[in-house]
């Protein structure tokens, strides 16, 4: 038998979960993102359908542009209780495979399968039992290891013509092939940031990083990163699928204002507001907080982040408004802020992560 990890990847998820609920919307320009009104301001598209790709129109991109770019489309509203419902489904669909499903997200997970048959013809049932009791599709990237199956699956998404539909197969012996001449941001994890310092040492293609001198990489980006994106560029990565649940580390909530704000009792009512929320939904699961993060965001877009380790653990509310406060505090705010946001950092559970 041999040892595969398979990348599943939901199509246009968030849209697909809306068209599955109104058929209407099958094949034309979708886009859910913020209160699914296009003049909203400062919310972003969250999930465009295909229809509305072919416009230009991607995740991060504000709603206003969208809307300029396809006046025609169709705007809903993000509805995250949904995706939770359909991608636990879906999750539960992979489990039954009898697998380890080590899941990543509402719209992707890993399979690790020892197999005696051909993969691709797996991956493929795997397509056709998720469409016939979820009615989504998915495409599948296969290889050894998670990282090379994440960049296969790129390539199995609608709109390639040629292979098997929604699979794609990375290994040693295609690796180069496919990946070599590719950029080397063509890399999952590879940043713009890596990507421009690469390029400034003239390693611009994959084939250029993975002939690349070891030693010349752990002096620019220090040995971790340097071998770890050395690897990479040979095709190699973590080849681990586990299955138990994943557990958060932290818990967040963030803010942009329909208008910049210039007044600091706004901003510290903002934050006691986040903290509050925050602190609600670690109280929920069980857990405790450690530790105090503010982020803020100006007009000109500056972002920064400030955190603080509380005295003793806690879910006490006024140790964790008042240490979020006198964070907000420490910021020297002389510009009018957009975001804001509050991390509580989690000690670990019993048994720990």
């Amino acid at each position: 038998m041999t040892r595969w990890v398979l990348h599943v990847d939901l199509d246009q998820f968030q849209a697909a979960v809306e068209i599955r609920r109104n058929p209407d919307l099958a094949g034309v320009p979708l886009i859910v993102g913020g209160n699914g009104d296009p003049a909203e301001p400062r919310k972003v598209v969250t999930c465009a359908s295909y229809p509305a790709r072919a416009f230009g129109i991607h995740a991060g991109m504000p709603l206003r542009t969208a809307a300029r770019k396809c006046p025609q489309a169709t705007f809903v509203p993000l509805d995250t209780d949904a995706y939770d419902e359909v991608s636990a489904q879906v999750m539960d669909v992979l489990r039954e495979f009898g697998h380890p499903v080590e899941v990543w997200g509402w719209d992707e997970a890993y399979i690790g399968a020892d197999l005696d048959d051909d993969p691709v013809a797996f991956a493929q049932r795997i397509r056709e039992v998720v469409a016939a009791e979820t009615g989504l599709t998915c495409s599948v990237g296969i290889s050894d290891n998670k990282q090379r199956a994440k960049v296969a699956t790129g390539f199995g998404k609608p709109g390639r013509t040629t292979g098997p539909p929604g699979v794609f197969v990375l290994t040693d012996e295609n690796w180069m092939a496919v990946m070599g001449d590719r950029g080397v941001d063509a890399l999952w994890g590879v940043g713009p940031k890596t990507t421009k310092k690469l390029a400034g040492m003239g390693i611009t293609t994959v084939a250029d990083l993975a002939s690349t001198d070891a030693t010349v990489l752990t002096a620019a980006f220090g040995p971790t990163t340097g071998l770890w994106i050395l690897l990479l560029a040979k095709g190699g990565g973590d080849t681990d699928v586990s299955a138990q649940p994943w557990v958060p580390r932290s818990r967040s909530h963030v803010v942009t204002f329909p208008r910049d704000l210039d007044d600091i009792d706004e901003m510290r009512s903002a934050v006691i507001d986040l903290a509050r929320r925050t602190l609600a939904d670690i109280v929920e699961q069980g857990r405790v907080a450690a530790r105090v993060a503010v982020t803020v965001r100006t007009k000109t877009f500056f972002t920064r982040t400030k955190i603080r380790k509380m005295p003793a653990p806690t879910t006490d509310a006024a140790v964790i408004t008042s240490t979020a406060l006198d964070l907000l505090a420490e910021f020297d705010v002389d510009r009018p802020v957009r975001l804001l946001g509050v991390r509580l950092e989690l000690t670990p559970p019993e048994g720990g992560y």
